[in-house]
């Protein structure tokens, strides 16, 4: 007889019961009358009754609440997918609830524990671009001068708390502001709660995960709404003294070849800020050893 080891049978457990709560969350956000069925009678709940996804996805009442309550059940991609498309997922949310249940489409990437010395060389040849190498964590691995001359000077932030999430919703040392701050720290989650399922019995995840829930009520309420995104690009407006307005379009390089790490590139939007850039980074110089000014930290707009 093969024993499962301890560990394994802990984390399907977690991904099942991650699963089933992931489900109620959107199940609860669908209006009745969104899908057909008429808004009256008294609900305990709001959204739909757990029989009305089992009805709209065809599949049995009770099958689906043991989906839901996490129990150990069979389950195969035809039947996640017509339950995808009976609350309505989109790509992101689809892909999300195929990795909780265990389904993937191909081999699961591994991490590089160690930065090719050519990845530094290629952040700092993109200057006057901000750049910086991020996880699925949101730990920050790599950055350029650039970067701390314009963003932050994270020479100056302690290694341990070099993650992007620490610094938007923990650390005192973050000098950017958002304008829309409510907008970027909700998709930064959603994004984060995405990547997670790949790493529910991870206990670096974990302890990430509850550094943040014990320290900042804000992300967990926007961790509560298991909510799913893919890193964002959108177009952010930045404000420097004495540089004024940038506008910057971000770009994410995927780094395949070194597992699940992107290499994320504040690119200027149009002229002004193209020369702004020019003006506040400089020459290239010290190629490798990010810069230690504080002038120019950033707010964002």
């Amino acid at each position: 007889m093969t024993t499962v080891p301890a560990a394994t049978d802990t984390t399907a457990t977690a991904r099942r019961r991650e699963l089933g709560v992931f489900l109620r969350s959107r199940r609860e956000r669908i209006r009745p009358d969104e899908v057909g069925f008429a808004p009256g009678g008294r609900r305990r709940t709001p959204g739909l009754r757990r029989e009305e996804v089992a009805l709209l996805a065809g599949v049995g009442v009770t099958w689906y609440t043991w989906l839901e309550q996490g129990r150990d059940i069979n389950v195969s991609a035809q039947v996640l997918d017509a339950i995808a498309s009976a609350l309505r997922f989109d790509r992101q949310e689809r892909s999300h609830l195929f990795r909780l249940a265990g389904l993937r489409f191909g081999p699961a990437q591994g991490v590089c524990s160690a930065l090719p010395p050519s990845v530094q060389k290629t952040l700092d040849a993109v200057t006057p671009y901000p750049a910086v190498v991020l996880n699925e964590r949101y730990d920050i691995l790599a950055f350029n001068e650039a970067y701390c001359r314009v963003v932050l000077d994270l020479e100056t932030v302690p290694v341990e708390e070099r993650n992007m999430l620490w610094l938007n919703f923990v650390s005192d040392g973050w000098k950017c502001s958002f304008v829309d701050a409510e907008m970027t720290k909700h998709h930064m989650v959603a994004a984060f709660r995405a990547a997670s399922a790949d790493h529910l019995g991870d206990a670096l995840w974990q302890d990430l995960i509850q550094g943040l829930l014990g320290s900042s009520p804000y992300f967990a309420e926007l961790w509560e709404r298991y909510d799913v995104a893919a890193p964002s690009t959108r177009t952010k407006m930045l404000e420097i003294d004495g540089y004024g307005l940038l506008r910057i379009e971000p770009i994410n390089l995927w780094l395949s070849q070194l597992g699940p790490l992107r290499a994320t590139v504040y690119t200027a939007a149009d002229d002004e800020t193209e020369d702004k850039l020019r003006r506040l980074v400089g020459p290239a110089d010290g190629a490798g050893q990010p810069g230690r000014d504080h002038e120019g930290h950033m707010s964002f707009r």
